[in-house]
């Protein structure tokens, strides 16, 4: 190992982790200034409650279910294979065993963990107020487990929606000889998560938002963020670290990274653009909440393209995302469903742009760049059989645990769920002087 160790981007791949992790306590930051006062702990408490339960699924069984070798019918690998990190480290020779690029592979294990942290955790925006710590916590590891894990595997480990041999684009446009490898001859693109975290967390947050109900007095209480200095800071903190998400993802300290950074940056700010827009146009008035809900959007929809466009195009990407996801926020009081921090609206439907936008932007293969139908369709294709499948799996989920109980009750809700579920609250007033 230490023959092919390219130090700088081991030292890039180590910090790109760090920086990913650091984005579970920005949203912490984000939803917890989106709630109001008497719930913002247990908002928070559900991003650090997933940072301390998926850390040790992960090494447990979470690898190999994502990236082991033994395929089970291209949805998902044996967990037993890799239990515990077993064979993963370390190989016969007792050196490290290479990762995907020059440095050893429990830095892609590193660096993977914290995607698989940080998409639970964004779930948990769309239950704020109203859900039960243990029962989050329990919904936490049986979902990354029985989702995230699958459809990491499905994108990233060689699954179905890969460019495998035995994907489903391979079925749809055939194979090629690539060095020696049969491969699609269309692949899907997803560089850093558009299928895996966003419409993985986004369509499973709108699943949860009906099944578990709306909290008592929506549509009719006005639910404002009672931080917004905090929302803003979480906004900071998850752009940040959204350069490890994305940069990261080209597993090396190069061009392609580089790439990533730039179209990162150009796409976050054109969707804070089009956001506040579409807020001045239709409110009279540019808002903060607007601000940071629009960079998110645009990092959301940059996510599976970084890799792919031109920066330009990213800009165009940007202020689609931060329109699209302006409007989609109040779709909720349209349908009727509590989706109370906006996750369908801004990662849904920006996860959904930003997959499907490629078949359009992708300066290789994109329509608007000489490019035929063919990876439009593919790229409709994962995020229609990612929806599908999550949709499908967080219902089973959420049903089996209704024994467990989802709500705190009526007078719990009421009175604040930091301190019904903690016995915490965020802020302690001092009795007026007399």
């Amino acid at each position: 190992m230490e023959e092919v160790v390219n130090t700088g981007d081991a030292a890039w791949m180590l910090m790109a982790a760090s920086l990913v992790l650091l984005m579970t306590p920005g949203l912490a930051f984000f939803y917890g200034g989106m709630s109001r006062s008497k719930s913002v702990l247990n908002m928070m408490m559900m991003s650090f409650g997933s940072m301390a339960v998926i850390a040790v699924i992960y090494v447990l069984w979470g690898w190999s279910m994502s990236y082991g070798t033994q395929n089970v019918l291209g949805i998902f690998a044996n967990p037993f294979e890799q239990f515990g990190l077993q064979g993963a480290i370390y190989g016969e020779d007792g050196e490290f065993l290479a990762g995907l690029g020059n440095y050893p592979q429990i830095i892609d294990i590193g660096f993977q963990v914290t995607f698989a942290i940080i998409t639970t955790a964004l779930i948990s925006g769309a239950l704020a107020e109203r859900v039960k710590f243990g029962t989050w916590m329990a919904f936490a590891a049986i979902w990354v487990t029985c989702a995230y894990f699958p459809l990491a595997h499905m994108v990233w480990g060689g699954g179905l929606l890969s460019g495998s041999e035995d994907s489903i684009a391979a079925a749809l446009f055939g194979t090629v000889d690539d060095g020696g490898e049969v491969v699609a001859s269309v692949a899907p693109i997803d560089f850093a998560g558009g299928t895996v975290v966003h419409i993985n967390a986004g369509i499973a947050a709108l699943v949860l938002a009906i099944v578990i109900g709306k909290r008592a007095g929506f549509g009719r209480t006005a639910f404002r963020p009672h931080n917004l200095p905090f929302v803003m800071l979480g906004a900071a903190l998850l752009w940040f670290g959204w350069f490890g998400f994305n940069a990261g993802s080209a597993f090396a300290a190069d061009g392609l990274a580089g790439l990533a950074w730039v179209n990162t940056t150009t796409a976050t700010a054109a969707a804070i653009l089009g956001w506040l827009l579409t807020e001045r146009i239709r409110d009279g008035k540019a808002t903060s909440l607007g601000a940071a809900s629009g960079a998110v959007a645009g990092l959301v929809a940059v996510t599976p393209a970084a890799g792919s466009l031109s920066p330009v195009g990213s800009i165009a990407l940007g202020v689609v995302a931060g329109v699209l996801s302006a409007l989609a926020v109040g779709l909720k009081y349209k349908f009727g469903y509590d989706d109370s921090l906006d996750v369908v609206g801004v990662h849904l439907v920006s996860g959904l742009w930003g997959t499907v936008a490629i078949g359009f932007l992708g300066t290789e293969t994109g329509l608007f760049y000489g490019g035929d139908y063919k990876q439009l369709v593919i790229q409709i294709v994962i995020a229609v059989v990612a929806l599908v499948f999550t949709a499908i799996v967080t219902a089973v989920i959420a049903f089996a645990l209704n024994p467990m109980g989802w709500r705190v009750s009526d007078e719990e809700e009421a009175r604040g769920i930091d301190e019904a579920e903690h016995a915490e609250s965020a802020y302690d007033f001092a009795p007026a002087l007399k």
